[in-house]
C-alpha cells in the first residue's frame, strides 16, 4: 500500500473508531438522562434505539450515493454532519429532542463502515483484501469498546452534555483530516443513474451476491439473536453485577481485536474456506459451552472466543461482499450491512420469544449448532464463488 493509500486507510480507520464509539457512547448515560429529564431508564433508552434504527436503515441510501459522488467524499460529509448533530445533542433540552438528534447522528455516521470497506475493495487486490479489512475493523472494535468508557467517565466528571461535545469534536477532527483526501480521492462515476432499488433487485438475482446476502442475514439472526441475551443470562443465572456482566461481555471485542492482529497469518494458513468452517466450529463450541456450563467462569474465555470465531466467519463474508457488485461496490457493501441489520433485529425478537419459553441454554445450543451448519453450507458455496473471482 503506497503512502497516500496508507494515509487514507488510517483516516478511515480513525473514522471507524469514532463511528464505533458513537454507537455505544450513550449506554452508560441512561440513568443520568432519566434523572435529568424526569423519566425512566427504559424510556430514556429511546436515544439508543433511535441511533441504531437510523444507523442500520440508512445503509441502503449511503451505498449508491457513495458510488455516485465518491466514497471518501461521502464519508467526509457524513462525519462533518454527524459532528454537527453531536454538538446539537449536547444542547438538547428534552429527551425527545435528544432522541431525534441521536437518530440524525446515526443516519450520518452509518455511512462510515460500509463505504470504507467498499473503498478498500476498490483499492486493494482481492488476495490481500481480507487481511486489510481485518485490520480496518480493529478501529471500529476499539471505538465500540472505548465508547462506553468515554460516556461513563465524562458523565461522572462533568455531565452528559460534555460527552456529546467530545464526540462532536472527534467527528469534526476526522472530517477535517479527511477533507484533502476526499477532494483528490475519487471523481464522480459518470455512469448513468440507476435507481437503488433496481441495483438491489439485481443483487438478489445474482448468483454471486445472493448467497452472501442470505448468509449474512442468517448469521446476524443467529449470532446476535443469541448473544444479545448473554448479559441477561449472566445476571439472572449467576447473580453477577451489571459491572461484572459488562466486563465479561466486552470480551467479545477483545476476541475480535485478537483476530484482527492475526488475520493475515490466519488467511495464509487456513484460507477463506478454512476460516469459515473454523469460525463456525468455534461459535458452535462456545455457544454449547454457555448452554451447559454450571459456572460463569466458563463464560469469560467462551465470550472472548465468540468474538474471535465470529470475525473468522464474518470477515470472510465482508470480503466476499466487496466482490458482489464490483461496478457498484458501495451499494453492494451497504446492502450487505443492511441485511446484517435486518437479521440482527429479527433474531433478537425471535430469540427473546425462545428464551421466554425454553430458557437460555436451549437457545444458545440451537444458535451454535445452526451457525456451524450455516458455516458448512457457505464453505461449499465459497468454493464456487472463489473460482468465479
Amino acid at each position: 500500500m503506497n503512502p497516500a493509500l496508507r494515509r487514507s486507510f488510517f483516516l478511515l480507520a480513525a473514522a471507524g473508531f469514532v463511528s464505533g464509539a458513537s454507537m455505544r457512547v450513550a449506554e452508560p448515560l441512561l440513568p443520568t438522562l432519566a434523572d435529568d429529564f424526569g423519566t425512566t431508564v427504559q424510556q430514556a433508552s429511546i436515544v439508543l434505539s433511535g441511533f441504531t434504527l437510523a444507523y442500520g436503515a440508512f445503509q441502503i441510501v449511503h451505498g449508491p450515493l457513495g458510488d455516485r459522488v465518491g466514497k471518501l467524499r461521502l464519508v467526509c460529509i457524513g462525519m462533518a454532519l454527524a459532528a454537527l448533530a453531536a454538538f446539537a445533542s449536547a444542547a438538547a433540552g428534552s429527551l425527545s429532542t435528544l432522541a431525534i438528534l441521536r437518530f440524525v447522528t446515526g443516519m450520518f455516521s452509518g455511512a462510515v463502515i460500509p463505504l470504507s470497506m467498499a473503498w478498500i475493495g476498490d483499492k486493494v487486490a482481492y488476495e490481500n483484501r481480507q487481511a486489510v479489512l481485518g485490520r480496518f475493523i480493529s478501529g471500529t472494535l476499539l471505538g465500540q469498546g472505548f465508547g462506553p468508557l468515554l460516556g461513563g467517565l465524562l458523565s461522572d466528571a462533568v455531565g452528559w452534555h460534555a460527552t456529546f461535545v467530545v464526540l462532536g469534536c472527534a467527528f469534526g477532527a476526522v472530517a477535517f483530516a479527511l477533507l484533502p483526501e476526499a477532494r483528490r480521492g475519487e471523481p464522480s462515476s459518470g455512469k448513468p443513474f440507476v435507481p437503488p432499488w433496481i441495483q438491489y433487485a439485481a443483487m438478489l438475482r445474482s448468483a454471486r451476491a445472493r448467497p452472501v446476502l442470505a448468509t449474512v442475514g442468517i448469521e446476524g439472526f443467529l449470532f446476535f439473536g443469541a448473544f444479545g441475551f448473554a448479559g441477561a443470562w449472566l445476571h439472572e443465572m449467576f447473580g453477577l453485577s451489571f459491572t461484572a456482566v459488562g466486563l465479561i461481555v466486552a470480551g467479545f471485542g477483545v476476541g475480535g481485536l485478537v483476530y484482527s492482529l492475526f488475520v493475515r497469518r490466519l488467511v495464509a494458513w487456513l484460507g477463506q474456506t478454512g476460516l469459515v468452517l473454523g469460525g463456525g466450529g468455534v461459535l458452535c463450541a462456545c455457544f454449547v459451552a454457555l448452554a451447559v456450563t454450571p459456572t460463569w467462569i466458563v463464560a469469560v474465555p467462551a465470550i472472548v472466543l465468540l468474538g474471535f470465531g465470529f470475525y473468522m466467519l464474518h470477515n470472510t463474508l465482508q470480503t466476499r461482499a466487496t466482490e458482489m457488485a464490483p461496478e457498484a461496490r458501495g451499494a453492494g457493501v451497504s446492502f450487505f450491512a443492511f441485511c446484517l441489520f435486518l437479521g440482527q433485529a429479527a433474531g433478537v425478537a425471535a430469540f427473546g420469544w425462545g428464551v421466554a419459553r425454553f430458557g437460555y441454554g436451549p437457545m444458545f445450543a440451537i444458535a451454535g449448532i445452526a451457525l456451524l451448519a450455516l458455516a458448512a453450507a457457505f464453505r461449499r458455496r465459497l468454493v464456487v464463488l472463489a473460482a468465479a473471482t
